[in-house]
């Protein structure tokens, strides 16, 4: 999962390609420089009789214009196509239709540069990149592990051994980050209800965004009975407030906003990740959390007409936010992948119908967000500090490392912490560990933060360079082999300053916020 514009990093010139002709045409949208009028303009296609099938969503990337999107969207209702809303800054329509051949009808349109299906039947699934369901942290635990604390540290900090890790508890002697700083959870929705979210919950930044239309409503953003914990705990690693109640988040004094986008079955579809990177980008948030991949296809070819739009919006839209100022973080997933190899098997795609286990390249087949230029890519770390025995990898894919959690059989962590998974919060006014590149990548949200909080008016381009420049090198060290059985279970490649398995090191807040 590479792209990247940190310059000093290694580069794998056959994965640039595309996505910097991605880039190319989002940097000319965002700045309003997509053609308005062309000087022969054909007429719409004339509405034809259409099959009936089932009523999937579609996005329809434009060139951009008012004359262009005005033909494309009287187009696209002459083909059978319902518009769901449409993001004109980037050249984004999202539609329904219960037409099999719309996508390929619009893709005809004078003015529309790809259009696909996001979906292929709404089917149960889960995408989130954790590993198993949330461990609770038991009353019993939690009275334990307060009188375990020490002098300034909240009731369940002694548990969080991923603090100390990456130098947080250091950096919240200078810092506890701004008040002006807000992050964005684009998640599954987050309990603001909890106790140690409630005290920095930013409601005005936070969204209901599944239908790929903002829903505003009061406590849209919520998780519901239905959905997954995930964002709940991930907003709590990011900014549990240090508030002398259950634990400590990466930077306690930011505030968190929760951007929901994936239906009760756990899919983030594009248009509902379309949606949350527009709403970022347009309410002032300065740090996405992107830990999930989007759904139906774990990895999203180019070559392939309906994944090629679905690479394009998503592109537009994570562009779209970094030019207001927006990092945006995501997590490198959970396989074990060397996303350097020439080929992988994707065993789970589409994860909303019947999955084709199929084999990718990987010069044209792209996990997004995480692998999409400009975006942030996180790999995990365990107690230990090695490589966590889940995280893919892969040299000039992965920019940073931070803790992910690990099982204890692999890398367990010194007391008084008693799990090597992470801590966080949980719906409800609970705690619970979970592990997996979805829990590394709040640790890497957090010191972004934190930066954003000591550097106000750092562009994202500088907060991502000082991510990088003060994380802490780690080289590859001996052959990895996790569970100690004389196999080697991944090899790491590249230098101590930036490689397969770290990128260019752990991050460290402490160094982060005294620069």
């Amino acid at each position: 999962m590479a792209r990247r514009e940190h310059d000093a990093r290694p580069r794998r010139p056959r994965r640039r390609r595309p996505a910097a002709i991605a880039a190319a045409a989002v940097i000319a949208a965002s700045l309003g420089l997509l053609p308005a009028t062309a000087a022969a303009v054909p007429a719409a296609p004339a509405a034809t009789t259409a099959a009936t099938g089932p009523n999937l969503t579609y996005v329809v990337n434009t060139r951009g214009g008012l004359v262009t999107d005005t033909l494309v969207r009287h187009a696209l209702t002459r083909a059978g196509g319902t518009l769901v809303t449409s993001y004109d800054r980037i050249g984004v329509l999202v539609a329904t239709s219960r037409d099999p051949g719309f996508a390929a009808a619009m893709r005809k349109v004078w003015g529309v540069q790809s259009a696909g299906a996001t979906r292929t039947a709404p089917l149960p699934a889960e995408s989130v990149a954790d590993e198993g369901a949330p461990k609770p942290l038991s009353a019993a635990q939690a009275a334990a592990a307060g009188r375990e604390r020490a002098a300034g540290q909240d009731p369940l900090e002694p548990l969080q051994w991923n603090l100390p890790a990456i130098r947080a508890d250091k950096a919240h002697e200078r810092t506890l980050g701004s008040r002006s700083v807000t992050v964005g959870v684009i998640d599954t929705g987050v309990d603001d209800t909890h106790p140690d979210i409630a005290p920095n919950f930013d409601r005005a930044a936070s969204v209901d965004c599944v239908s790929g239309k903002p829903d505003t409503s009061p406590g849209a953003w919520r998780p519901t009975a239905q959905d997954s914990p995930h964002g709940t705990h991930v907003a709590g690693e990011i900014a549990a407030a240090k508030n002398g109640v259950g634990m400590t988040g990466v930077a306690p004094g930011v505030r968190v906003a929760g951007i929901k986008v994936a239906t009760p079955a756990g899919l983030f579809y594009t248009e509902s990740v379309v949606c949350g990177f527009m709403w970022a980008a347009d309410h002032g948030v300065d740090v996405t959390n992107n830990s999930y991949y989007t759904d139906p296809w774990y990895f999203n070819c180019i070559d392939d007409p309906d994944q090629k739009a679905l690479v394009e919006a998503v592109t537009r839209a994570s562009r779209y936010a970094e030019s207001r100022g927006t990092v945006n973080v995501a997590a490198a997933g959970n396989e074990s992948y060397d996303l350097t190899a020439p080929t992988l098997t994707d065993p789970s795609s589409p994860d909303d119908g019947t999955p084709v286990p199929r084999e990718v390249d990987t010069a044209k087949c792209y996990d997004i967000p995480t692998e999409l230029p400009g975006v942030v890519t996180v790999s995990a770390t365990g107690a230990k500090g090695l490589k966590s025995s889940y995280s893919n990898y892969g040299n000039g894919v992965i920019d940073i490392a931070a803790p992910g959690g690990d099982s204890d059989a692999y890398q367990k962590p010194a007391p008084p912490a008693r799990s090597g998974l992470i801590l966080g919060t949980l719906p409800g006014g609970g705690w619970g560990y979970m592990a997996g590149t979805s829990m590394a990548t709040p640790h890497v949200v957090g010191v972004a933060a934190l930066i954003r909080s000591v550097h106000p008016h750092a562009s994202a381009a500088a907060v991502k360079a000082l991510l990088y420049g003060e994380a802490d090198a780690r080289a590859c060290g001996k052959p990895y082999d996790i569970n100690g059985d004389g196999t080697v279970d991944a090899v790491c490649e590249g230098t101590a300053r930036h490689n397969g398995f770290y990128g260019a090191g752990v991050a460290d807040a402490l160094d982060a916020v005294r620069r």
